[in-house]
């Protein structure tokens, strides 16, 4: 027993004192070095894919980086013109990908309420062509542009349902008045 513990004092002590040796630089030790990672490419920026049009200087489609907002996507579009009302347009919006940019001109959400002929569209009416909608007034109006704002555009009417105020009687209302 005293032999065993002995020898495993002996190895501890050689072990620190070859610690110490090589930590303070005496031994022949290589140095360790981490090995490299490829550097990490960059990722290209997400690209959303709108529609600018309306009052605006180059109507058209354009390719635009993740985040970007309505005000960039006119500002590609050569800015409005001095025909528009920009003032129905929300500028700080959000876009989200294949969103159509609408920038009336002074008077066109007068000309373009709601109309049997002529559904509104979820995706660029503005709160007054929502507003004229049966059952539709100011406050839910905003909400829809507020919910199109949040979650992109509208794929189906039904999605309606997500906006507060709307239920099943109301949606009933609208279809036929409305497109996604």
């Amino acid at each position: 027993m005293h032999r065993n513990l002995l020898a495993a004092a002996v190895a501890v002590a050689a072990g620190a004192f070859l610690l110490l040796h090589v930590v303070h630089g005496g031994g022949n030790a290589a140095p360790v070095v981490a090995p490299l990672r490829a550097a990490a490419r960059p990722r290209p920026a997400a690209q959303i894919v709108v529609d600018v049009a309306g009052s605006v200087a180059r109507p058209g489609l354009y390719h635009l980086p993740s985040g970007t907002r309505i005000a960039d996507a006119v500002a590609a579009a050569g800015g409005a013109t001095r025909k528009a009302d920009i003032t129905l347009v929300n500028l700080a919006a959000p876009l989200a990908d294949g969103e159509q940019v609408l920038v009336p001109a002074r008077g066109a959400a007068v000309e373009g309420a709601a109309s049997p002929t002529a559904p509104v569209d979820l995706n660029t009416a503005t709160p007054e062509q929502l507003d004229a909608l049966p059952g539709i007034g100011p406050a839910t109006a905003q909400k829809i542009v507020d919910y199109r704002q949040a979650h992109g555009p509208f794929h189906a009417v039904e999605e309606l349902e997500g906006v507060p105020g709307i239920g099943p009687s109301k949606l009933a209302q609208l279809k036929g008045l409305v497109i996604p």
